[in-house]
């Protein structure tokens, strides 16, 4: 499912969650002057959180920030950074309500952690009965491990 965030007060600005991926996407004159323009693609099982300042006399940042990146001071920095989005008071609330979303994203499993942890209780269990076979376990240690075991 693919979720889209437009931002069009100051900047010109489009975010798209879609594939676990953040895209920006920059348009217009004042983007391609401090960032560059372009797109920016940011994996969101890699982000450590997501930064959002209030606009008030100037205009507002959301910031999507991991591992390696550099946490904006204030406007000034947020404006040059490639991972901030900038908006006005009208656009607000739609920077909390993206923020909300890539959070809900981030607090969601991914699949690998699922199936190393399926796969690390398979492990587990195939020691336990190999422990069993040898009689180093009786049935009822074994029964009691296998219990924790499938029971997290």
């Amino acid at each position: 499912m693919s979720k889209v965030f437009d931002f069009k007060t100051n900047g010109k600005t489009t975010v798209t969650i879609e594939n676990g991926f953040i895209k920006i996407s920059r348009r217009g004159l004042m983007n391609r002057i401090n960032n560059g323009g372009g797109d920016k693609n940011i994996r969101i099982n890699s982000l450590s959180g997501v930064q959002v300042k209030k606009p008030g006399l100037t205009t507002g940042y959301i910031q999507f920030i991991f591992s390696g990146s550099k946490d904006s001071t204030g406007v000034m920095d947020a404006v040059k950074d490639e991972n901030t989005v900038i908006f006005n008071k009208p656009e607000y609330d739609q920077a909390l309500e993206l923020r909300d979303y890539v959070e809900e994203l981030m607090n969601q499993p991914s699949t690998t952690q699922t199936a190393a942890t399926t796969i690390s209780i398979a492990d587990e269990l195939l020691k336990l009965k190999q422990l069993l076979d040898a009689g180093v376990l009786s049935q009822e240690e074994f029964d009691t491990q296998k219990a924790k075991l499938l029971s997290n």
